[in-house]
């Protein structure tokens, strides 16, 4: 199996650590969604130039990887970018990364789904369709391996099931 190019969604600041784990594991394309230092630089642009610049992200993208941190679904721009996955026809997906250790060794408390106050098209949350994945571990080497181990099926399945959202 090919690996996909994805766009990972997740609150930076919170999660960038997290995160990092994730995409680092070599499940997915290295061309997938982008560094810490592109975002860093984009984020104190303007609304508008942060919006072209998700856009033209997510054209080359085949999925969306929502990784569902502690404040992850209150965050503004993780929000649009479930919104544009969801018109440009991309698969989407969420994985809960709050068991993962930031930095600090520390986890945090599991978020709410991000997909909960979108709606698509006929007025249904997307969280009656999109996965949310929740690792069944609490220690943050078992949630890993288990991320590890699913999140190419977690994309393929989201890819696959695009059409019934």
């Amino acid at each position: 199996m090919a690996k996909r190019q994805v766009f990972f969604s997740f609150h930076y600041d919170k999660d960038n650590w997290r995160a990092g784990q994730v995409r680092n594991m070599g499940k997915v394309s290295n061309s997938s969604t982008f560094s810490g230092n592109d975002w860093e630089e984009v984020k104190s642009k303007s609304d508008s130039v942060i919006k072209k610049w998700i856009d033209e992200q997510m054209q080359m993208r085949s999925c969306i990887v929502v990784l569902i941190g502690s404040q992850t679904s209150s965050r503004k721009w993780v929000k649009y970018e479930i919104e544009k996955a969801y018109e440009l026809g991309k698969g989407i997906v969420g994985i809960h990364i709050h068991n993962l250790k930031d930095s600090d060794e520390n986890q945090s408390q599991k978020g709410s789904n991000p997909f909960y106050h979108i709606l698509n098209k006929d007025g249904k949350r997307l969280s009656n369709f999109v996965t949310s994945y929740d690792p069944p571990y609490s220690t943050s080497t078992y949630v890993y391996n288990d991320i590890e181990n699913h999140i190419e099926q977690l994309i393929e399945d989201a890819i696959s099931d695009k059409e019934t959202y």
